[in-house]
């Protein structure tokens, strides 16, 4: 049923393109609309991984470059019966991973500098384990389609704002959507696409966590993890995320900081219920204790490179 669901949503994204783009140009304004929306989605089946890691400035590692983060994946995905994923750093503060690719024989892994400095290696551990969940399930190829096709009604609303303000027509020489026509889809399509993501991810993130904590053995880590990103999140900005919001939904925690139409919407689920169901969970599995950052492992701001001892900042490739 979940399967059904997400293509019942990226069905209703693409609905919301051909529409706009039937406000912009008629007809051919429609058909030129899903001709793209095709296009979109195939050119996302085959470089979501690309498409992501790029926009994030993240490179790959391995390892040599970082042996703990890379060894932490590796035994993670052995764990999970996955193909050994591309692995992945990006320069950013704030604690945050996602994971991209179309399959999981195509997929990669990645986490954020802030995340393997704040976090100990059991709580990145837990975090690792929850995107392999997502690998595991196929939710990253649906996730990245939705936040090319989003992105895509954005800029298009934009588009048709730019032209009501200059009074353009549209490609059949009438005289356009109209005002009336202009402002439901400035207001409207964006705020479906976001709402249509929102529940892409929302059903998506309960089962990554419980499964992801099944995967590590350590449903408590990941409860920590979670808890100590969601933190920093609202205090340290992810400059990339803010600039494309379309693809907040793909990390384990809202990176946005919640600067304007950010307040009204999360595409992720509470954090305090996902917490709550993993506590849930640990007390079926027998674990009553939350870990402390002096359990096994690395101390509170040790990244998993440190094999034990703090370095420097020069992070998990110096």
């Amino acid at each position: 049923m979940n399967y059904v669901k997400t293509a019942m949503l990226l069905a209703v994204l693409t609905a919301i393109f051909v529409a706009l783009g039937g406000l912009v140009g008629g007809q051919t304004g429609m058909l030129f609309a899903f001709i793209l929306a095709l296009g979109m989605n195939f050119f996302s089946y085959w470089n979501s991984d690309k498409m992501v890691l790029r926009m994030y400035g993240a490179h790959e590692v391995d390892e040599r470059s970082a042996p703990e983060y890379y060894g932490i994946v590796r035994d993670l995905a052995q764990r999970a019966g996955l193909p050994m994923p591309r692995v992945y750093i990006m320069d950013s503060p704030q604690p945050n991973a996602f994971a991209t690719g179309r399959n999981p024989s195509h997929a990669a892994v990645c986490a954020s500098t802030g995340l393997l400095q704040a976090l100990n290696r059991d709580e990145i551990a837990g975090v690792m384990a929850h995107e392999l969940a997502h690998i595991k399930n196929h939710d990253t190829l649906t996730m990245t389609i939705a936040a090319a096709i989003g992105g895509a009604i954005s800029m298009l609303a934009q588009y048709m704002q730019f032209g009501m303000m200059f009074g353009g027509g549209n490609r059949d020489g009438n005289s356009g959507p109209g005002v009336i026509g202009s402002l439901v889809a400035i207001l409207v399509a964006p705020l479906a696409a976001m709402l249509v993501q929102m529940a892409i991810s929302r059903s998506r993130e309960y089962v990554a966590d419980h499964n992801g904590a099944e995967i590590s053995g350590r449903p408590l880590s990941l409860a920590s993890a979670l808890e100590k990103i969601q933190g920093y999140a609202h205090r340290i900005p992810n400059e990339e995320a803010e600039a494309a919001p379309a693809t907040a939904h793909m990390f384990i925690i809202n990176p946005l900081l919640g600067r304007g139409m950010d307040n009204l919407f999360s595409t992720h689920p509470n954090t305090e219920n996902r917490i709550a169901a993993l506590e849930a969970l640990a007390r079926q599995m027998g674990q009553t204790a939350r870990p402390r950052d002096d359990d096994e492992g690395f101390g509170a701001g040790e990244g998993p490179w440190s094999a034990g001892a703090r370095r420097t900042s020069s992070g998990p490739w110096g």
